[in-house]
Formats: C-alpha cells, structure tokens, sequence
C-alpha cells in the first residue's frame, strides 16, 4: 500500500488477524530504502522478500506473520535496510542486542532510533592491528622487494585461535589515509565486523609494483605485452604464503584461505586462484580488468575445487562493457570442465558502482562475510 502522510501514535491499538504476530517498527530515520526483518526464524537472512516491513504511515512500519507460522520458543531477531552493514543502531551509534520476544500472537511494538551507514561508525578499540612485514619484503622470483603489511584481529594477542587468511593486492589503497587513489579503509570496515563478532581474519596485503604493475599483474601474452604474473603468483604460494603460516596463528587449508584484489588485481587474483585452486579455496574480485585477456582460458587441470567459492563484483558506471565482462566471465566458469559443480560464485553488480575504492570499500564487508562466515550462501 501507499504510505500516507498520517503519523499514527505508537500507543494505538493495532488490529492482527486472530492467532498471528504483527510487529509494528516505529524509526525516526526514513530513507526510502525498504526495512526488512531478520531473526532465528528465517536463518537470520537480511533480503528475505517475504520479510519486508510494510509501511503504514509517517515513520511507521508493519510486519505480520503467517497464521500457521512455527515460532522458536523465543524469537530473536533485528531489523535492517537489506544487509548487516545497515543494521540498526542505538542511539548513540552502538551496537545493539538481538530482539527478543515469546509472544506467538497479538502485537510487538519497537523502536529504532538510528541505522548504521556503510559498515560506520566504527570503535576505535576494534581495529584490527596493522604490522609492518618489512619495508623490503624479498620476492625472489622477481629478484626485487616490496612492502607486505598484515591485518590482524583486535585481540590476536590476547587469544590462541587460528585465523582464516585473505591474501590482497594493491596494500597502498586499502587502509592508508590520503591514500593518492582512494583507500578502501579495510581497517575501519573490519573493526565494525568485529564488533558484531564476524570477520575474525588475518589480511595480508601486498603493495604493487608502481610503474611495473601492470606487467606483474598480467600473466602470458596480453594486450598490455608480456606478463610476469607467473612469477608474482609463485611469490605468493612458494614464499609469502609459507612464511605467513609460520609466523602466525593461521587455518593454512584451501578452504580458509582466499586471494583478491580490484582491477588489475582483481586480474591477478584470477589467474592466482585459478592456477592454484589447491591453494585458494576463496576468491574476491572486483571490478576484473578483463579487457586486457579477452581470451582468458579456464581450463586448468586441478581435481580439488570442490567448495571453491567465488565473489564476482561490477559496478555499472565503471565502463561500458565491465558489467557485460564481469557476466560473460562467470558464465564461461559455471560452463568449464574445470568448475562445473564444483563452485559457489556470488555475482554482486551495483547500479552506481563505478570504478573507485569507494564503492570497492563498500564491497568489502559483504565479500568477507559471504566467502568465510556466511551461514547460508
């Protein structure tokens, strides 16, 4: 129905159809965008379309449910605009407790005051700790050196647990302030995950190569001239790798380790997992600079794909054939020998999206939740 512009007094009387729950939301924050519900009902499912509030009036939102619906002795749940990085808030920005009632008919009054923003605000008591490898990392295959930082959990060290392990490229623009191409501020995005207690993971991030980028990021023949990507890759699964598991509290299997990147390393990271699928058991690529392969083979030799899991990320401003690029990739892996039934991939294409760490930023939470922590893909 159309909201109307009546306000309707959060004391009135609400009618329910005999025997059901209705749950009436009143929020002083109105978007436009739709508020749906999500709890121990729905496998806590945040775009569930049979979840969405109803509005019924100004900064009133209403949602009943089925009659012969089986409620859990206590029903926990939480309202938010579509996903957890829009989730509602208190007051004063913190983080709130799952909702809870037992009542299985009659009406749930509720209130949220505000709703969380693109992952923010974050507690500075959250952030992960950022530590140096060295200044002058050695890549023996490339016989150079560069800059290698790891992310580690908030309270790594004050715990014994073993981490799931993201291997990123481009470590230049991810976290650093002022960074000259944008920064992803994966730092900030991973102490809000850690407040809702998902996210638990070790980042490593690796800085390009500058002016040699393009040639480390390319693997063979390409438009773009020969690449020494095959030799990046090795430093990666022969060296970095290794030296990561040793030095740290890491889950070193397939399954808990995952390689990504955006535009030319999102590129590299698709040729990385792709080759090494032994290795890589998640991808995260976003915005893939596919023109520069057109003719881009997946048909790598490797029995051990199974729970491969892959999220693929275009925005439609980013150019005019990213999208189209993007699609006609996943189609090609869904179709190859090599991949049939043997991976998850998450398609995500963003309407605005164009191709900035703004909107990467944005994605990033997303991806991380839904490759290691997603209860339902």
């Amino acid at each position: 129905m159309e909201p109307d512009n009546t306000t309707i007094n959060f004391n009135t009387k609400y009618t329910t159809n005999t025997s059901s729950l209705t749950i009436i939301l009143r929020t002083d924050e109105v978007d436009g965008r739709p508020i749906y519900i999500a709890g121990n009902f729905n496998n806590w499912n945040t775009q569930d379309p049979n979840c969405v509030l109803e509005q019924i009036g100004e900064n009133t939102y209403r949602y009943d449910f089925n009659l012969d619906h089986t409620f859990p002795d206590t029903l926990l749940y939480k309202f938010t605009k579509g996903d957890w990085s829009a989730v509602e808030i208190g007051e004063n920005e913190e983080i709130t407790s799952n909702r809870s009632t037992k009542l299985k008919s009659g009406i749930q009054t509720d209130f949220v005051p505000k709703w969380r923003r693109n992952w923010m605000p974050f507690k500075p008591n959250f952030l992960p700790q950022v530590v140096l490898l060295s200044d002058e990392f050695e890549i023996p295959q490339l016989n150079t050196t560069r800059k290698v930082w790891a992310l580690l959990p908030h309270d790594y060290d004050n715990t014994e647990e073993r981490y799931p392990v993201m291997y990123l490229q481009d470590a230049q623009n991810l976290f650093h302030e002022n960074a000259p191409y944008g920064n992803w501020e994966i730092d900030k995005k991973l102490a809000v995950m850690a407040e809702y207690q998902i996210g638990r993971i070790i980042i490593v991030a690796v800085e390009h190569a500058d002016d040699d980028r393009l040639k480390e990021y390319t693997v063979g023949k390409t438009i773009l001239g020969k690449g020494e990507g095959k030799k990046y890759i090795r430093f990666l699964t022969e060296t970095l790798k290794p030296y990561i598991d040793e030095n740290f509290r890491t889950l070193t299997d397939r399954r808990n380790t995952g390689i990504g990147g955006s535009s030319m390393g999102g590129l590299i990271s698709i040729f990385s997992g792709l080759r090494n699928p032994e290795i890589f058991g998640k991808l995260m690529i976003f915005s893939p600079s596919l023109w520069v392969v057109p003719q881009l083979k997946i048909d790598v030799d490797v029995e051990n794909t199974d729970d491969t899991k892959i999220y693929l990320y275009a925005g439609v401003e980013e150019s005019d054939n990213m999208v189209e690029h993007v699609k006609k990739f996943k189609e090609r892996l869904l179709h190859s020998e090599f991949v049939k039934n043997k991976m998850k991939i998450n398609l995500s294409i963003n309407k605005l999206g164009e191709h900035n760490a703004t909107y990467w930023s944005d994605e990033f939470p997303k991806a991380i939740e839904w490759l290691f922590f997603s209860i339902k893909d």
